[in-house]
């Protein structure tokens, strides 16, 4: 076997750890300066450490629907609300049933509260309907209220009752027609609108609905209300608890116009995503709709149906929890694709409301928030308090064992730790802002425990190298043989230890998605420090006195780890020790 040339290296060992360390100090110094130069310097806490704001929400009962309040549904809404808190870029908040009718939600503190509120409780009942009537919905209505009404619709018929009467006693004597009263133009308009409408857009589910007659529908329009937030946000409650079968009178959300509208089209189930993007062409901010593949198809079969009527029966309106959120568009083509637009006047804080309630689903029930408190991070603040303590506890002592057993190896072993700590520390301050990351309890806790994982990783190493010593090797050669086996033994304990994070974190929700987020996040970083940090630190002390003379204070004494002699080699033959090491 020829021997190696000179300063040919083998594979296991590391020629440049200065490189490595090089790698590690910029890091340390980009997450810290970028902590700095965000503003943020501290973790973004949890409501348990934090304190924050808690919702309790009752689901009400729903016409026609009588067992709809049952564990499916409410586990269905859970899972719902969460994923819209989440939206919102708000992690760590709690959601979950309270008997048979409740939910809590919990928000951490230095969220929108307004906003999570309006979230949670917004139901997301979305449909298209077929405008077939529309109105000015800035003018008063045109029925009073209370006794004033009810005397003057008395007063009304009996002056028809004595019209009538006198007709039939008077009318073959003068020979003239039996006269009634004529009704305005307006109400015959209308009145016509409506039957052309329901002829127009009729389906056989608005016939089963048995939906309401076109002068009942005139009347009930010109009885709506939609000058004042109140009234409007009453007849959005009164639409939404409506069959979604029938026509319907709504009220459109600024209160610039009324509307009879047709029975539901297309449905908030038939929306697969919804995104807010800004329209350069209109300048305002829009919320683009994919619609599913079923969907997709009714709404091209519905635009194809408007596309042939005239004004306003070519129009839809999209219709929210009750209200018309837009100027229904009119339809002069068919639109095919599956992909809608919806507009009118959005914000980019509505536009991304609106899209983010659309993109996670209508919610099964109704529900009314009957509670709103406010958090105290009193107790909390106590448990992290204790757990500090119970874990600065349980560092020293691993410091104390490092210290009498490893000597000069637990400086390594300390430098190690704090690099890992910085790192760690850094990374959650930065994932606040921007992921919307806040560290709770057990968080806490995930990140106390991982340092015995690394901890682990550098006693597997340090005693890799000392049985290199027992069988009679020198520190630099030992270092260099003991990293593979070494590293093959860390990497197998780490991948164990950041699949059961993995897991954990996809399985569970809440405050245990935080325990399991630091545990793999920790379990990443020590794979790091130990490649970059702690073998090449190794491998430069190797080469000095200290260590590599094996001082009794070094932690790598051969005397008192019982080495075997050196091993005899012949003259010009490399030490076995610089030979290929090649690993399982």
């Amino acid at each position: 076997m020829a021997a190696p040339k000179k300063g040919r290296r083998s594979p296991g060992a590391q020629g440049r750890p200065g490189r490595a360390l090089a790698v590690i100090l910029i890091a340390i110094v980009a997450l810290t300066g970028g902590m700095f130069l965000s503003g943020h310097t501290t973790p973004r806490l949890g409501i348990d450490l934090a304190g924050g704001t808690s919702f309790t929400l009752e689901a009400k009962n729903q016409p026609g629907r009588p067992n709809a309040i049952n564990s499916g549904n409410m586990k269905t809404a859970v899972n719902i609300m969460e994923r819209r808190v989440n939206g919102l870029g708000v992690s760590e908040a709690e959601v979950q049933t309270q008997g048979d009718r409740h939910i809590i939600v919990n928000i951490p503190k230095g969220t929108n509260a307004k906003q999570a509120r309006d979230q949670v409780g917004t139901t997301a009942q979305l449909f298209f309907r077929q405008v077939t009537v529309a109105a000015d919905g800035r003018e008063a209505p045109d029925t009073g209220s209370g006794d004033s009404a009810k005397d003057k619709d008395a007063a009304k018929d009996k002056d028809a009752a004595k019209d009538k009467k006198k007709d039939a006693k008077d009318g073959g004597a003068k020979g003239g027609a039996s006269k009634s009263p004529t009704p305005s133009p307006t109400a015959t308009t209308q009145g016509r609108a409506v039957t052309d409408g329901l002829k127009a857009g009729a389906k056989p589910a608005a016939a089963k609905a048995d939906p309401p007659s076109a002068d009942d529908l005139t009347k009930q329009l010109a009885a709506l209300d939609c000058t004042t937030a109140a009234a409007r946000s009453a007849a959005a409650k009164k639409v939404a608890n409506a069959n979604p079968d029938v026509p319907v009178v709504a009220c459109q959300s600024d209160g610039a116009n009324k509307f009879i509208l047709g029975p539901a089209k297309i449905r908030g189930t038939d929306v697969d995503d919804a995104e807010s993007v800004f329209d350069p062409q209109n300048g305002g901010w829009i919320v683009q709709i994919d619609l599913t593949g079923k969907g997709g198809k009714k709404f091209a079969d519905v635009t194809e149906d408007l596309a042939g009527q005239s004004p306003p029966q070519n129009r839809f309106a999209i219709v929210l929890d009750g209200q018309v959120i837009s100027d229904p568009p009119e339809v002069n083509n068919p639109i095919p694709g599956g992909k809608a637009i919806i507009s009118g006047g959005f914000t980019q804080g509505s536009a991304d409301d609106l899209a983010n309630v659309l993109s996670y689903g209508a919610l099964p029930l109704s529900f009314d928030i009957v509670d709103e408190t406010t958090v105290s991070a009193a107790l909390g603040s106590q448990q992290l308090q204790a757990g500090l303590i119970a874990g600065a506890i349980g560092l020293a002592l691993v410091v104390v064992y490092l210290v009498l057993y490893y000597r000069g190896l637990s400086l390594v072993a300390m430098a190690s730790l704090a690099v890992s700590a910085i790192l760690t520390y850094a990374i959650m301050v930065l994932l606040g802002p921007g992921i919307g990351f806040a560290l709770n309890l057990p968080a806490v806790c995930g990140a106390i425990v991982a340092i015995g994982i690394t901890a682990d990783s550098f006693i597997v190493y340090f005693e890799r190298i000392r049985d290199e010593i027992r069988e009679g090797r020198s520190l630099r050669p030992a270092v260099e043989r003991a990293w593979p086996r070494a590293r093959r033994t860390i990497l197998v304990s780490d991948f164990v230890s950041f699949l059961a994070a993995a897991v954990l974190f996809v399985v569970t929700v809440g405050k245990v998605q935080g325990f399991a987020f630091t545990l793999g996040l920790t379990t990443l970083l020590d794979v790091a420090v130990v490649f970059l940090f702690t073998k090449p630190l190794v491998t430069i002390l190797a080469r000095g006195k200290f260590f590599g003379g094996g001082h009794p204070w070094s932690g790598l004494d051969p005397a008192r780890l019982g080495a075997k002699p050196p091993l005899r080699r012949r003259r010009g033959v490399p030490e076995p020790a610089t030979a290929d090491t090649k690993e399982a």
